[in-house]
C-alpha cells in the first residue's frame, strides 16, 4: 500500500529537483495573477457592479480561478508519464501487467499532481491575502460551502480528465480531445470569467454540463454570489457527476482491459 502511494509524489520530486522549473512556475503564476487583477480593476472602472458581482467580488472570483487552474496545471510530459506517451512507447501494458491496477496507478498519480499544484495555489492564496489584492470568504458559512463544492468539484474534473484520456485506448492519440475539454473547461466551468456575466441561455446550457460544478459553483460560494442555502441543491448536483463519471471511467478501464493498443510495442 505505501509502495503503491509513493507514486504519488512523482511529479512533485522531478518539479523540486528542477530548481528552473520551480522559477518558471512562480515567475509565470505570478504574471497570471498580476494581470488578472490588473484586468478586473480596469473593466469595473466605470461601473460598480456588474453580473451581480462588484469590483471585490470580481477581483477574489478571478484570482481565485487563475489558483485553481494552477492545480491541473502539472507538467507529466517531461517524465513520460501520460497516457499518451505510454501507448505511442508500447509501455502502456506494464499498466496491466503490474500487481497495482491500472485505475488504481493513474488515480494516486492524479492525486499527487492535485496536492502538488494545491501547494501553490494555497501559497499564492496566502500570499494574494496578505497583501490586499483579494478579500477573504464572504462568510464562515460561504468559507465551508467553498471547501465542500471545491473538493467535489476538482472529483468530477479528474474524472473528466480520465475520461479524455482513456480515449486512447481507441484512438491511439487525444491531442485534439485535450484541447477541446481544456477550452470547454475553461469557459463553461468559469474560468475565463464568471458564468454570472454571461447570457441567461448560456447559463441554463452550462447548467446541463458538468463543467460549471468544478470551479463556477465553489468560486461563486466564496464571494457570496451563491447564498450558502444553496448548497444541498450544488452538493446533489456535483455527487451526481461524480457517481455517473466514475460508473462510466470504470467501465471504459475494463473495456480497455480487453485491448491494449500501442503503437511502439
Amino acid at each position: 500500500m505505501r509502495e503503491g502511494w509513493s507514486t504519488a509524489g512523482i511529479t512533485a520530486l522531478g518539479e523540486l529537483l528542477s530548481p528552473s522549473r520551480l522559477t518558471g512556475t512562480a515567475a509565470r503564476m505570478s504574471v497570471q495573477l498580476f494581470l488578472v487583477v490588473c484586468l478586473w480593476h480596469a473593466l469595473y472602472s466605470d461601473t460598480e457592479t456588474s453580473g451581480g458581482l462588484d469590483e471585490g467580488q470580481a477581483v477574489a472570483y478571478g484570482v481565485l480561478a487563475v489558483l485553481a487552474l494552477r492545480l491541473r496545471d502539472t507538467d507529466r510530459w517531461i517524465g513520460r508519464d501520460m497516457v499518451i506517451q505510454q501507448i505511442e512507447f508500447g509501455t502502456i501494458v506494464y499498466w496491466f501487467l503490474r500487481p497495482l491496477a491500472p485505475w488504481r496507478y493513474y488515480l494516486r498519480r492524479a492525486v499527487g499532481d492535485q496536492l502538488y499544484g494545491f501547494a501553490w495555489a494555497a501559497a499564492g492564496y496566502v500570499v494574494c491575502l496578505l497583501a490586499g489584492v483579494m478579500d477573504p470568504p464572504a462568510s464562515a458559512g460561504a468559507a465551508g460551502a467553498f471547501a465542500v463544492t471545491f473538493l467535489l468539484g476538482q472529483s468530477v474534473l479528474y474524472y473528466l480528465v480520465l475520461l479524455t484520456d482513456q480515449m486512447c485506448f481507441w484512438a491511439v492519440r487525444n491531442d485534439s480531445a485535450v484541447e477541446i475539454l481544456q477550452f470547454a473547461q475553461n469557459l463553461l466551468s468559469g474560468g475565463y470569467a464568471a458564468l454570472w456575466y454571461f447570457p441567461g441561455w448560456f447559463q441554463t446550457m452550462s447548467a446541463l454540463l458538468p463543467f460549471q460544478a468544478t470551479l463556477s459553483v465553489p468560486l461563486s460560494f466564496y464571494v457570496g454570489r451563491l447564498p450558502v442555502d444553496d448548497l444541498p441543491r450544488h452538493l446533489a448536483v456535483q455527487l451526481f457527476w461524480v457517481v455517473s463519471l466514475a460508473a462510466l471511467t470504470r467501465l471504459v478501464w475494463r473495456r480497455a482491459e480487453h485491448r491494449v493498443v500501442s503503437q511502439g510495442g
